[in-house]
């Protein structure tokens, strides 16, 4: 794979994403997928996939959980229903979660990703604890598939996400960085973020913001790409910084009008393309 291959978040049935045929027509080679229906994740179901991504010459380098009940209305329905966090729902969850594993596998794709939800603050807490048995019991079970788990950055400050992966102490537990979500859920400023965690950062999701007026109590705003609060040059010179070479996969939540949708992530490709080529440029480098 070459350097900062782009890419762009898709899905093949249900859930967020572009399709597949979208994907391919904005000339991407790279996608990070939904996970599917859990019908369309038998064995025959992923040979047709990975059939069609191979017809399209897309590569999957993740395949991203969400779990049914899950919220993003705002940030206390964040906190109440999303990830691994809320109790209710933990151990439903965390199969689901092997399960989505389970079709990583058979995709041959070696990375699972995931929102976990709102950590809590206080370690002592006996919910942080049990939050800490369940990433490890995922993280041990995707080990013996010979996958890694991404966890998406937002829902806290990097030192807390920090304190958090070193505590779960697993070799295969890594971070899906996206600088947007820590405007959105008012966390920090992304770049200093990224630097503080990035001997974790295995995977990127290209997505801007602006802030709330209100950061953590209220969301920030999602924008087209380069119209935002996160400095994309300063963000792939901070990527090149910390030795990340992975796929730029942009991610535009926009499913209800897709043709906006399909417009905005054009562009964010070609912004990408620029920013690529200037950034090359002044290191006398390929892109």
């Amino acid at each position: 794979m070459n350097r900062w291959p782009i890419g762009v978040f898709a899905s093949i049935d249900e859930g967020l994403g572009v399709d597949l045929d979208v994907a391919h027509d904005l000339g991407v080679t790279t996608v990070h997928l939904h996970a599917p229906s859990q019908g369309s994740r038998t064995p025959e179901a992923a040979q047709v996939v990975a059939e069609r991504l191979r017809s399209f010459g897309l590569e999957v380098t993740a395949v991203f959980a969400g779990f049914e009940g899950e919220s993003y209305a705002d940030i206390p329905a964040v906190k109440q229903t999303v990830g691994l966090v809320p109790q209710a729902t933990r151990q439903m969850r965390l199969a689901e979660l092997k399960r989505v594993i389970d079709f990583t596998a058979l995709l041959d794709v070696d990375a699972a990703g995931l929102h976990i939800g709102f950590i809590p603050h206080d370690t002592s807490d006996p919910e942080y604890l049990a939050l800490i048995e369940t990433t490890r019991e995922a993280c041990d079970y995707a080990s013996q598939k010979g996958i890694h788990i991404h966890l998406e950055t937002g829902q806290e400050p990097a030192d807390e996400l920090l304190d958090f992966l070193k505590t779960v102490d697993r070799p295969n537990l890594f971070v899906n960085f996206d600088p947007a979500n820590m405007i959105l859920y008012g966390c920090g400023e992304p770049i200093p973020a990224l630097k503080q965690i990035a001997p974790y950062v295995r995977s990127i999701h290209c997505k801007d913001a602006s802030w709330s007026d209100l950061p953590g109590e209220t969301w920030g705003e999602e924008t087209t790409l380069g119209k935002g609060a996160v400095d994309f040059g300063e963000f792939l010179k901070t990527l090149d910084e910390i030795g990340y070479t992975g796929p730029l996969t942009i991610e535009r939540e926009i499913s209800t009008n897709p043709e906006r949708q399909r417009a905005e992530i054009g562009g964010a490709v070609a912004l990408l393309n620029q920013l690529k080529q200037s950034l090359s440029e002044r290191r006398g480098a390929p892109s």
